[in-house]
């Protein structure tokens, strides 16, 4: 930033500043000079040493005696006291031999800013030395060199908000701990008067566009942070209207100091308003173009906006394979266009991920991760996952393919031998699976998501006759199409406060357990956030499901509906709710209908707590029914981490049955829905 200001003929120099201890305490003070007055001849003339009598002078006329005493300075410095003529008081003496180099404790304030903002003050603490040493002690020269710094400054930080004409002098106020005062007259603010885009013509229909993100006009203050503000959001403009290589100048201020109003000339040069081409990976160590084109939102032709350059470098970052991203324009093929040249540089690809948790009814487990996640280029994953737990064993291999032909598209194939323990049924399941779904994250909550599945499992699993208790031993084979589709209208992912959410799954089966026979698995869910004030939340929700086609019993015991637990009815224990077989087991149904209402209190800092009321429960008919709900409530307490909340639920069933336990715990990331 170039700003020339003019001083008007005879205008006033500050040309020397001295500070001292006197007989009076600390004392400041300045000689102001004419511009236009001749310098006193004590100070254009040097010097001439004097040679004290009887001494031989030296051979070299310009060398000094080492014993000769030192030239008169006037007017610098302090008065060196006169012993000999001490006053006779000791009060005085005391007083008239001071040490000026004596360090003390100081004191020190900034009075006048008055409305010249917040924003000065807070800058000026920020860099003020006298800030920066505030309880150190100091001498009096000390003092007068931060004392001088911090005028200027101050000086420079008010003419940075418009006030040319401010001025600041300072002073000392004695006493045991001194004082330093800075006493600011910041003066009227300067205006601009005129404000020149000189070049934004060039941008044609879009000139208008240009001028208003500059944001300044005739008549607004002349403050630094606004000029700059606005340079760069004409910049930023000018890349949002299709002009990736518009230059954007120095602006050139000049002031006029009797007017009290400046002018403000800034160059501008939009060049030529372009459309994409292609993208160009500078390096093939990660991702080829055709791969990065996928993951752009933008497509060759459409009109160029720098925005979708930051979305690309943004997913390009969350991929998590990258360590470092430069994405930037480059002259096109042709005049018109503007080619994507995109740098990567590789992070490490290999991650090890672990977990641990509790559940009442789902036991104790121990999860761990291997991933290389890009075993497969471009950002084909490779993960081997186990379980240990007291009531779940599972190994599994997962193929992972992210942004597969398209942004947050996911291609995942898996397969897996699992051995689950629940009081319901004892399963050993192999089971290979595939599904293409539209993802939603952290980084970009989708407000539409879907997946297409399919799936094909052979299970062996223990029950037992509901009538008798008898334990059995089937295998099922299983076939299914797996699909869903949902809304999300909520304002967060892992933590909402508002909006709603809404999701539906369907999946055809095909089981084959003596006759082959078919039914189709159905569940709505939905979830509405409302706050009440500033400190809570409050959070309802709903879920049916159904099962049509096939009697509860031909159904294998891993596929039927089963309701208690943490993400279910808080109180009760995992899958607890529903029908009990003869020797008390639930045993699941072909219908389920569940409920929730808690209210989520931000009690201070990062805790709060979460009242919580749920019911539900689970029917053999193939509709949801209202009657006999099992109702439970509790309290929980959350810590919001920055990655999300922390959840910790302790509930109790209001009216339970036979053997279900009188407290449950569970412990999660996220909340409850």
């Amino acid at each position: 930033m170039i700003v020339r200001v003019g001083r008007p003929r005879g205008a006033a120099v500050i040309v020397f500043m001295a500070m001292g201890w006197g007989s009076t305490g600390w004392t400041a003070g300045a000689r102001a000079q004419d511009a236009s007055a001749p310098a006193p001849a004590s100070t254009s003339a040097t010097p001439v040493p004097r040679i004290p009598a009887g001494a031989q002078a030296p051979e070299d006329p310009t060398m000094l005696d080492p014993s000769a005493p030192l030239a008169p300075l006037p007017e610098i410095g302090v008065a060196w006291p006169d012993l000999a003529n001490a006053p006779a008081d000791p009060a005085a003496t005391m007083t008239a031999t001071v040490d000026a180099a004596a360090e003390r404790r100081y004191r020190w304030r900034v009075e006048g800013i008055g409305d010249a903002g917040a924003m000065v003050r807070d800058r000026f603490d920020q860099l003020s030395t006298l800030r920066a040493h505030d309880g150190d002690p100091a001498n009096a020269a000390q003092l007068d060199r931060r004392a001088r710094e911090d005028a200027l400054l101050l000086t420079n930080l008010l003419r940075g908000a418009g006030y040319y004409d401010a001025q600041v002098a300072t002073r000392i106020e004695p006493g045991d701990t001194p004082a330093v005062v800075l006493q600011a007259v910041p003066g009227p603010v300067f205006r601009f008067a005129d404000v020149t885009l000189d070049g934004v013509v060039a941008a044609g229909a879009k000139a208008d566009e240009l001028t208003k993100a500059f944001g300044l006009k005739p008549g607004d203050p002349v403050d630094a942070d606004r000029i700059v503000a606005g340079q760069a959001a004409l910049k930023a403009a000018a890349g949002e209207a299709g002009f990736p290589f518009a230059k954007v100048g120095d602006p050139q201020i000049v002031v006029d100091r009797a007017a009290g109003t400046a002018t403000i000339d800034l160059a501008v040069r939009p060049g030529t308003e372009r459309r994409y081409g292609r993208i160009i990976a500078t390096n093939g160590k990660l991702f080829d173009a055709e791969h990065i084109q996928d993951i752009a939102r933008f497509r060759p032709g459409q009109p160029y906006d720098a925005d979708g350059m930051d979305d690309l470098r943004r997913a390009l970052v969350q991929t998590g394979l990258v360590s470092s991203v430069e994405v930037k324009p480059v002259p096109g093929d042709t005049p018109e266009t503007v080619n994507v040249a995109v740098t990567l540089e590789p992070a490490p690809p290999h991650t090890i991920a672990g977990e641990l948790g509790y559940g009442t009814g789902e036991g104790a487990r121990a999860a761990i991760n291997w991933t290389d996640r890009n075993l497969f280029p471009p950002e084909g994953g490779l993960t081997l996952r186990s379980v240990l737990g007291t009531r779940e064993q599972l190994g599994a291999v997962v193929f992972r393919r992210n942004n597969f032909n398209g942004r947050d598209r996911v291609l995942t194939a898996q397969f897996s031998a699992a051995h689950v323990i629940r009081d319901a049924y004892d399963a050993k399941t192999l089971s290979l699976s595939g599904n293409l779904e539209r993802q939603t994250n952290i980084f970009f909550q989708k407000t539409w998501t879907w997946s297409l599945g399919a799936e094909l499992l052979t299970s062996d699993e223990r029950d037992v006759i509901e009538s008798t208790g008898q334990p059995r031993r089937r295998t099922f084979f299983i076939g299914a199409l797996p699909t869903s589709l949902n809304y999300d209208g909520s304002d967060d992912l892992l933590n909402p406060t508002r909006g709603f959410r809404l999701g539906g799954r369907l999946s055809p089966e095909l089981s084959l357990q003596g006759t082959a026979f078919g039914y189709t698995r159905t569940q709505i869910d939905a979830s509405l956030y409302r706050p009440l004030g500033d400190r809570v939340v409050l959070a309802a929700r709903t879920r049916l499901g159904t099962i049509l086609g096939a009697p509860r019993d031909q159904i294998a015991p891993s596929r039927r509906f089963y309701a208690g637990g943490g993400a279910s009815v808080r109180g009760y224990g995992f899958q607890a709710i529903g029908p009990r077989d003869a020797n008390n087991d639930p045993i699941g149904g072909r219908s389920l209908a569940e409920f929730s209402i808690e209210a989520r209190v931000r009690a201070f800092g990062n805790f709060g707590v979460v009242p919580f009321l749920d019911a539900g429960n689970i029917s053999t008919s193939p509709l949801p029914r209202l009657t006999g709900l099992r109702f439970g409530t509790g309290l929980g307490v959350r810590y919001y981490s920055n990655f999300g909340p922390i959840r910790l639920d302790v509930g109790t069933p209001l009216n339970p049955q036979r053997g279900d336990s009188r407290v449950a715990v569970y412990v999660s990331l996220g909340q409850a829905f």
